[in-house]
C-alpha cells in the first residue's frame, strides 16, 4: 500500500481515483474500502499483541513505591489505549458487516452518500458529514 495524503492517517493506503460516470459503491470500490478497513484492523490486533508482550515481559514488583507507581501509571495508560482500540476493531468490524452487505458508504440517518474522501479519511463513518454536523449539534446542547 501506498501511504496516504495525510500524515496523519492510521494507515497507509492508495486514494481512490474516482472514474467519471461510475456508480457510488461499486464493486471497486468496495474492495478498496474492505481493504483499508482489514489492514487497519490488522495493525491494531498488532498493538495488541505488543501490549501484550510488553506486559508480560516488562511487569516487575519494585521495591521503591515511585518506580511501581510509575509502572502502574504506564500500564493503566497503555490499557485505555488499548480499550480505545477495542472499540475501534469493533466499528471496523461493523463497517465490514456493511461492505458484506452492501450498504457500506451511505449515510444511516438520512440514506445519502458519505462520500468517497469523508469514508477515506474515516472508513468507519456512518453518517453523511450534514448528519454527523446536526447530531454534534445537538450533543454540544445537550451538554
Amino acid at each position: 500500500m501506498v501511504k496516504s495524503k495525510d500524515e496523519n492517517s492510521p494507515f497507509s493506503f492508495k486514494h481512490y481515483e474516482e472514474k467519471k460516470g461510475e456508480e457510488y459503491m461499486n464493486e471497486a470500490q468496495l474492495s478498496h474500502f474492505e481493504a483499508i478497513l482489514k489492514s487497519w484492523k490488522a495493525e491494531l490486533m498488532d498493538e495488541v499483541d505488543r501490549t501484550v508482550h510488553h506486559m508480560q515481559d516488562d511487569a516487575a514488583n519494585f521495591p521503591d513505591p515511585n518506580d511501581r507507581a510509575t509502572q502502574e501509571s504506564e500500564f493503566s495508560l497503555e490499557l485505555r489505549t488499548r480499550d480505545r482500540e477495542r472499540k475501534l476493531i469493533k466499528k471496523i468490524d461493523d463497517s465490514l458487516q456493511l461492505i458484506d452487505s452492501n450498504d457500506y458508504g451511505f449515510c444511516e440517518s438520512c440514506g445519502i452518500d458519505i462520500g468517497v474522501r469523508r469514508l477515506e479519511a474515516r472508513p468507519t463513518a456512518v453518517l453523511c458529514i450534514d448528519c454527523k454536523t446536526l447530531d454534534e449539534i445537538r450533543e454540544k446542547q445537550m451538554g
